[in-house]
């Protein structure tokens, strides 16, 4: 990893106060070399990137309806993976020596439908990554916007800046599985004072049949559409997603095995818990109503199962799991159903933590299995970051609403594209594309035409993996 000016950068490198470092266990600095030797790049790995990407976004073309907007495809992909600070339809079209209107026009005028993009790319997803146990993963996300005329605009919390701003709200599904993640749908969200406001949707171009949807509703849409062609066991999703009690309903009705983070203040009644005496009159007592947090406190140390996630840096990274049958209460109301509530408890800088989730998996499952899925839960983070800072997902300068999907639509379709380039370094630098692999022949980025390889999903990633896996039984 290079730093400022060159420099190289020890990441695994701890300083003490004395300007020392710390003593590293044997197998955990060979484990650091291993890394590192891994972050090592061999040139000739990119070789023939741009013919492959020429090949790879045939499929995702094919459907556009012109040769005009097929070359434009292209043009745009290629920009958004180039070395491009600020990745819009401005800085494409000059980079490619283009007249910008003419990409601005492909981007928010010309009527390209992108459905069936995503289907292509839900379908290389699902033969590439597919598996029966992968998890979905439902995450909003926010894009902060200048202005009140981009569609979707409000004013509201945007946690990438940590301050309410102007921003917009993309709900995005994830799709986890042992092999990689990727990106595979988004909606975005329309405020209700926008669908209630006619001016403002015709100048944003918010089609007729759109109305107000929560991001819960758009949730269930994606999966309802994607979720047969994707294989997968679990459907995940953090507190915002978990905390309404319908939502998690209405995955069991159909028939989506949920595991969904919950917000601390959860009420919850232990049905495992010995229940007060019978004073003799009127109904059997239960178990009282309590807090997640005071639950978790008055549970006796045997209660937790410890879990090896895998090796870090100073020695095996571990967590403490419980899982239990509760039924939950929301605003004074029991909702009604039996779920499992899953609490993981860990160490982070010092500060003992928990995540509280609630699932209707049966009562048998594995505390492993529920840390694996909580695990592939967070992934969905780690594909933002690598879409947003590699594949220019929140770059975009677009206002209306057709620009907004065409542009998130190719971003995904580029971040794929690294993904699998990740995975064709992973397979030792070998040419698993033929001619155009590292060992083959095939053209080098042209010098105007940079490009930049995935850092989140890339050699780092794959470092991490193998940590993982040869650190315990967590495979994600």
């Amino acid at each position: 990893m290079l730093g400022h000016k060159g420099f190289r950068i020890n990441a695994f490198q701890r300083i003490r106060p004395d300007g020392g470092s710390p003593p590293m266990e044997p197998r955990f600095q060979q484990r650091k070399e291993q890394l590192l030797a891994g972050c090592q790049i061999p040139p000739a790995l990119f070789r023939g990137v741009m013919s492959r990407l020429e090949v790879f976004a045939r499929p995702f073309a094919a459907s556009l309806p012109s040769p005009e907007s097929r070359e434009h495809s292209r043009t745009y992909l290629a920009g958004l993976l180039s070395d491009l600070e600020r990745k819009n339809a401005e800085t494409i079209a000059y980079r490619n020596d283009l007249d910008r209107q003419v990409i601005q026009r492909f981007l928010g005028e010309v009527a390209w439908d992108h459905d069936p993009l995503i289907d292509e790319l839900n379908r290389q997803v699902a033969c590439t990554l597919g598996r029966p146990d992968a998890v979905l993963v439902i995450d909003p996300s926010a894009f902060a916007q200048k202005g009140t005329a981009s569609v979707g605009v409000k004013r509201r919390w945007c946690g990438r800046l940590g301050k309410v701003e102007n921003c917009q709200v993309g709900v995005f599904l994830g799709y986890v599985g042992d092999e990689g993640h990727a990106l595979v749908d988004f909606r975005l969200y329309l405020p209700r004072e926008w669908a209630r406001d006619r001016k403002r949707r015709t100048r944003a171009g918010v089609p007729e049949g759109i109305r107000y949807r929560t991001r819960h509703e758009l949730a269930l849409e994606m999966l309802r559409c994607r979720g047969d062609a994707l294989p997968h066991g679990w459907v995940a999703g953090d507190d915002e997603m978990g905390r309404p009690a319908w939502f998690r309903a209405r995955l069991a009705g159909d028939q989506q095995r949920y595991f969904l983070a919950v917000p601390s203040n959860t009420t919850i009644r232990d049905l495992e818990e010995a229940p007060p005496p019978y004073g003799g009159h009127g109904r059997r007592p239960k178990p009282p109503f309590r807090g997640v947090r005071r639950w978790c406190e008055a549970l006796p140390a045997a209660a937790w199962t410890k879990l090896t996630v895998r090796d870090g840096e100073k020695g095996p990274l571990e967590v403490e799991i419980v899982a239990r049958r509760v039924e939950s209460k929301i605003e004074r109301r029991v909702v009604g159903f039996e779920e499992m509530l899953v609490v993981i408890r860990y160490e982070d800088g010092g500060v003992v933590k928990y995540d509280y989730h609630l699932s209707n998996a049966a009562p048998d499952t594995p505390p492993g299995e529920f840390a694996r899925v909580a695990k592939a839960a967070h992934r969905i983070e780690e594909c933002l970051k690598r879409s947003k800072s590699e594949a220019g997902l929140g770059t975009y300068q677009v206002r209306n609403w057709l620009g907004w999907h065409h542009h998130m639509a190719l971003s995904l379709i580029a971040t794929w594209f690294l993904v699998e380039e990740a995975r064709r370094g992973k397979k030792g630098h070998a040419g698993v594309d033929g001619a155009a692999g590292a060992g083959g022949s095939g053209s080098d980025p042209a010098p105007g035409e940079p490009m930049r390889h995935a850092t989140s999903g890339g050699t780092d990633e794959t470092a991490e993996a193998g940590a993982e896996r040869a650190g315990a039984a967590l495979s994600l």
